[in-house]
């Protein structure tokens, strides 16, 4: 069961960060970033194989490629975004997170304006004319 691996990992990390932070700060930092990033990295493979049956499903479907394209990356942007406030959040720096968070956001309706457009015409379609 890879949740316990990525737990025990966690809790380990935690012990050594707490036990370095009084005596060397940026190295319990630096561990707890490489930390986040090794559990990261392990769930690449698991992320892949969503993808994939996303893919498949969307193709079987009829749905446009771009559409779920577009959504993959709105969740990517959403998953990045919130790793990158907790790293800089766990160097004690609030503020740089916030404004880390705060583009995420802004990136995101970015990137669903072309489909929140589809969706509006859509509706807009299905409405009958002349009221």
């Amino acid at each position: 069961m890879e949740i316990i691996q990525i737990v025990g990992l966690g809790l380990i990390a935690t012990v050594l960060i707490l036990i370095i932070r009084e005596q060397k700060p940026m190295f319990a930092f630096l561990l707890a970033a490489f930390t986040g990033i090794y559990v990261f990295l392990f769930l690449i493979g698991k992320i892949d194989a969503v993808i994939t049956v996303l893919q498949e499903l969307a193709e079987r479907s009829g749905i446009p490629g771009i559409y779920l394209q577009t959504i993959l990356k709105i969740i990517g942007i959403a998953y990045i975004a919130e790793f990158g406030a907790q790293i800089v959040r766990d160097a004690g720096q609030e503020s740089v997170a916030s404004k880390i968070e705060f583009a995420g956001k802004v990136l995101i309706l970015v990137m669903a304006v072309p489909i929140i457009g589809v969706i509006i015409e859509t509706v807009i379609g299905l409405l009958p004319e002349g009221g």
